[in-house]
């Protein structure tokens, strides 16, 4: 395989009421919002990216929030749980946290040397914050309620859920360039280069469980990066040749994406590093305005009046207020 990815970019769940979204993301888990803007495919609904500082690759977490959602099924087929990477000794203080605010936890449990808090979030997504023994040297976004010490650093890792992992196995290694880190039982661990947070994705077996649905609660799709559109490019037609059912390049303003699934029925895409999330607002207003890419400008004024109002933390202003 002549193109590796280097881990995660981002990965893109569905949610309900954008305000509780927000609410969730930016208050409880004390991430940045990095750019509010829409889903260029329904522009009525947000487009929510959540991340650190500056959005980097690899922090992203992104919603796409529409009010009265169907709630999903969580199932084979599918991203079955997010996790994100926190300080090695944080896991204390984060189950004290979200118990603290109304977020039910399960028990602490370790996994490759690693401390695993499990949770969901209001609209009943997955998640899990990982604390890591090697460490996380990524800078965090510092909130009142979250503090620097303890923030999340970034994504730490995907779980994908499958009825068997041959298929899948051969396209994150063969397509997406992973290798195998390890296997615990029916969990097989697959890593980018050298591995650590923000590199990882371990493919679940479990032959009898029900097939997923994507709907209100689930991940829609796992990003993971390339360096530039011109390696993109030819990572497509490498796929396009080993007879990968491959999208056309699309412009997502702040990268470029192609899309695809992996042969257990998880929408992947692989999204540039560039140009990132300072080309249309300072680093410092980031997420504080609503911005829509220029072919959907001419209709700023109807896209407006179909979104709520979102009130944000003091950290950022209050959206189109």
């Amino acid at each position: 395989m002549p193109f590796q990815t280097s881990g995660l970019h981002h990965v893109t769940a569905i949610g309900g009421d954008p305000q509780r979204n927000a609410d969730f993301y930016l208050r409880t888990l004390g991430l940045r919002l990095v750019k509010t803007t829409v889903n260029f495919d329904d522009p009525g609904t947000y487009h929510l990216y959540y991340g650190d500082t500056s959005g980097r690759p690899g922090t992203l977490m992104t919603f796409f929030p529409w009010r009265d959602v169907p709630g999903g099924r969580i199932g084979t087929g599918q991203a079955t749980t997010t996790s994100f990477s926190v300080p090695e000794h944080s896991i204390g203080w984060w189950r004290d946290h979200l118990e603290a605010q109304g977020v039910a936890t399960g028990r602490v449990t370790n996994r490759d040397e690693e401390d695993v808090l499990t949770f969901r979030d209001p609209d009943g997504l997955q998640l899990a914050l990982v604390a890591h023994p090697q460490g996380d040297p990524r800078d965090p976004w510092d909130t009142p309620l979250v503090p620097g010490e303890h923030a999340i650093r970034g994504l730490h890792s995907v779980t994908l859920s499958v009825h068997r992992e041959d298929a899948t196995a051969g396209m994150l290694t063969e397509g997406l360039g992973l290798t195998l880190a390890g296997e615990d039982g029916n969990r097989f661990r697959f890593q980018a280069g050298d591995g650590g947070p923000g590199a990882l994705v371990d493919v679940l077996v479990t032959p009898d469980a029900p097939r997923g649905l994507v709907a209100g609660g689930t991940v829609h799709h796992v990003a993971w990066r390339a360096p530039d559109e011109e390696t993109q490019a030819a990572w497509r037609e490498e796929l396009v040749g080993r007879g990968v059912g491959v999208t056309s390049i699309m412009d997502r303003q702040y990268f470029r994406s192609i899309y695809f699934r992996e042969p257990g029925g998880t929408l992947l895409e692989i999204a540039t590093d560039a140009p990132g999330f300072s080309i249309d607002e300072p680093l410092l207003e980031l997420g504080r305005a609503l911005k829509l890419p220029p072919w959907l400008e001419p209709n700023r004024a109807q896209i407006e009046a179909a979104l709520p109002e979102l009130d944000l933390p003091a950290e950022n202003n209050p959206v189109r207020a």
